[in-house]
């Protein structure tokens, strides 16, 4: 069952990178803002719902219960900043953009890198839930770990799809973007399981974990997902996606929580 929650939202990324296969062109601008708007409301919602207040939940006491998840979403947000800067990538819709200094780099390759680095921090949220579940008295269920891990497999479909479909119009054979787009999906599960070792192993740190997991997506909403969707036309779409991801996140995790 472990394995199977860290691979399922890799295997959302595949599903979404296969539409290469279904599409023709490059994907509707119309519909490419909804997907990104979906997938800011599904990460906003899984950081609140099944990350943020179980952190809260877990530390106990009534003084200063909050500092845990604070120190954590910090910490989250502080990680993701450093890998923003160190690793060398392209926002996502920028690897169409002209003029733009990639240095050694392709412009496909900076375009991996960026989708990469946002997939980090959603292995490690699927990571410590699954560890969370595995304690005892964490009040995180093995199901509400795997509806999260459903969640962002949803989510990823749209970012595969995003993904693999510029590669495409951008010269790339579709076996070649398929994998690629699949490729970049694929640093979720090995995230997963060092973040569900770590977590198993320091169970006591498990609030400032669960709230790190928080802050790294969140850090990947507002700097990345959230400016792209809202940028050009059809932002009004984007927020209707926005919307509709989070309720569904929310959905499942009161539901199966």
């Amino acid at each position: 069952m472990l394995a199977l929650g860290l691979l399922i939202p890799f295997a959302g990324t595949l599903l979404g990178s296969a539409t290469v296969f279904l599409m023709r062109n490059k994907i509707n601008e119309r519909l490419e803002k909804i997907l990104l708007g979906f997938a800011s409301g599904v990460m906003i919602a899984a950081s609140v719902w099944s990350l943020l207040i179980p952190s809260i939940e877990q530390s106990g006491g009534k003084a200063l219960r909050f500092l845990p998840a604070a120190v954590g979403f910090l910490s989250g947000i502080a990680f993701l900043l450093i890998l923003d800067t160190v690793i060398p990538h392209l926002h996502i819709k920028s690897n169409s953009e002209e003029g733009i200094n990639t240095g050694k780099f392709s412009k496909t390759a900076m375009l991996i890198f960026a989708v990469t680095l946002h997939n980090i921090p959603e292995g490690m949220a699927v990571g410590v839930a699954l560890a969370a579940a595995m304690g005892r008295d964490s009040g995180i269920t093995l199901a509400s770990s795997m509806a999260l891990s459903l969640g962002i497999a949803i989510q990823n479909f749209p970012e595969g799809a995003i993904i693999s479909m510029p590669l495409k119009s951008n010269g790339a054979g579709k076996l070649k973007a398929f994998a690629l787009g699949g490729l970049s999906g694929a640093v979720e599960p090995v995230f997963g399981l060092i973040t569900l070792l770590i977590t198993s192993a320091v169970i006591t740190a498990l609030p400032y974990l669960l709230a790190f997991a928080a802050g790294a997506m969140i850090y990947v909403v507002i700097e990345e997902l959230i400016p792209e969707s809202q940028t050009g036309k059809h932002s009004n779409s984007a927020t209707v996606g926005a919307a509709l991801g989070f309720v569904l996140m929310m959905a499942l995790d009161v539901q199966f929580g």
